[in-house]
């Protein structure tokens, strides 16, 4: 019994210094924050409406299409990195699967600018 205990003293341990940490941040922050901040502060920023009115207020989609197009093309990122690390210790067919990867995601690209997802105005 004593011995499984040892085992668990270090995830004891770590256990409470997230929660102390945690408690102490919490505690600096409703310390040291701004109580009234400026109206530039609580002004509508980058999504193009208001913060702080009515929910059911329509608008613009193509915020969350930008968005959307954000994630997709970041994700292409997050699997042609470890692919690129490998390059040297990989296959002709894993070669070209990637091609095919990013020939799609080209396609998907080059419609999107087409259909004008990409513009603002």
């Amino acid at each position: 019994m004593e011995y499984l205990l040892q085992e668990y003293l270090p995830i004891l341990v770590f256990g409470a210094m997230a929660s102390a940490l945690a408690i102490i941040l919490m505690l600096a922050g409703a310390l040291i924050a701004i109580r009234n901040p400026d109206p530039e502060k609580v002004s509508a920023y980058e999504c193009g409406f208001n913060a702080f009115d009515d929910a059911r207020m329509k608008f613009d989609v193509r915020f969350y299409l930008v968005a959307i197009l954000f994630i997709i093309f970041d994700l292409e990122v997050a699997f042609l990195f470890p692919w690129a690390v490998n390059f040297a210790g990989l296959t002709d067919a894993a070669f070209w699967s990637m091609m095919v990867f990013l020939g799609v995601l080209t396609i998907g690209f080059a419609y999107e600018w087409k259909k004008g997802a990409l513009e603002w105005a």
